[in-house]
């Protein structure tokens, strides 16, 4: 059973922005994603307040998450955090481990592979 963490980084003067800026352009994201067990890392602006940057993070299990919190990213992560004056409210979401039901798929419109033309 995955694990998501919604973490909403709220900040001001963009703040949240800069944050995420920092993190994708130091290669702090990158070496998350490549984290053993990272399914997911990645950054969205809300459009009902631009102070707020989503993040989704996905991990395959506890054990995976266990790990990275523990990790050296973790102080870093911390350290940008506090430059940016940012703060924190997250929502933890465990995965259905047989995925979206049959009778929710029929109001979910997938993206079609594209054909080579």
């Amino acid at each position: 059973m995955s694990i998501t963490m919604n973490l909403y980084y709220k900040g001001n003067n963009g703040n949240a922005r800069k944050f995420v800026e920092e993190m994708e352009n130091s290669g702090t994201a990158d070496a998350i994603r490549k984290e053993d067990g990272n399914l997911r890392y990645e950054y969205f602006i809300s459009m009902a307040d631009p102070e707020t940057v989503l993040l989704i993070d996905s991990w395959k299990n506890q054990q995976a998450l266990d790990v990275h919190h523990a990790s050296e990213m973790m102080g870093m992560i911390a350290a940008f955090r506090k430059k940016y004056d940012l703060t924190m409210r997250a929502e933890r979401y465990l995965s259905d481990k047989d995925g979206i039901p049959d009778f929710d798929k029929k109001y979910i419109r997938e993206q079609e592979e594209k054909k080579n033309e």
